[in-house]
């Protein structure tokens, strides 16, 4: 799997959010997105996603151009800004009602899941009683439990205690392992130098510099 990301750009009525960004995305590798808030981060995250169109420029998925076609990236999932759920409904009850969009998992993996993030002992909780940190785990569950070929996760460590994101880092790894796509966007540059193997600097709307590990 490849995305290509060919000279984009996104307008808000009069504002300039991403200006003529190039990028490259392959499998087997987790890429870095770094840059101050408002720097472009998160729409561009949300362009991969297809929840916004660019207003120039074209985003490749294999050489197909999802956008174009009005359709949903396949097997992509993202955690972007703030997750959010019903809040009457407990951990696990979210998860499962999401699982049953495609229903490609039963109940065993979602709870596996959850074990995995340290968060089964909250399957039962109702969602509005969980903390900052146990929101946060709950909508990177929703992201992995289907196993999917691209993982988009904005922040993902905002709010989780230390324990976890060691556990959430090895995943991440062990997922690159599995040939996936992971793109992490943060402010925080020591998760990013541990975890990417490409970084992207974002400045005002535009990639000012690449770098990559040898």
């Amino acid at each position: 799997m490849k995305i290509t990301v060919k000279n984009l750009s996104k307008k808000f009525k009069r504002e300039n959010v991403l200006e003529n960004v190039n990028a490259t995305f392959e499998s087997g590798k987790i890429y870095g997105l770094v840059g101050r808030n408002g720097s472009g981060k998160s729409v561009f995250l949300k362009i991969l996603c297809g929840f916004y169109k660019p207003t120039d420029g074209e985003v490749l998925f294999d050489d197909v151009n999802y956008a174009e076609k009005n359709e949903f990236p396949p097997n992509l999932r993202a955690l972007i800004e703030n997750p959010s759920f019903l809040p009457d409904l407990t951990g696990f009850e979210n998860l499962e009602l999401l699982a049953k969009i495609q229903n490609k998992i039963d109940e065993k993996q979602i709870l596996k899941t959850m074990n995995d993030l340290n968060l089964l002992v909250e399957k039962d909780k109702q969602y509005f009683k969980y903390s900052l940190g146990m929101k946060q785990k709950l909508g990177i569950a929703q992201v992995l439990m289907e196993n999917p070929d691209i993982i988009i996760l904005d922040e993902p460590f905002n709010g989780v205690e230390e324990k976890s994101v060691g556990v959430i880092k090895k995943i991440l790894l062990e997922l690159k392992k599995e040939n996936k796509i992971i793109i992490l966007s943060s402010h925080i540059k020591e998760d990013i130098n541990e975890l990417a193997d490409v970084v992207y600097f974002f400045d005002n709307g535009e990639v000012k510099r690449k770098n990559e590990k040898e």
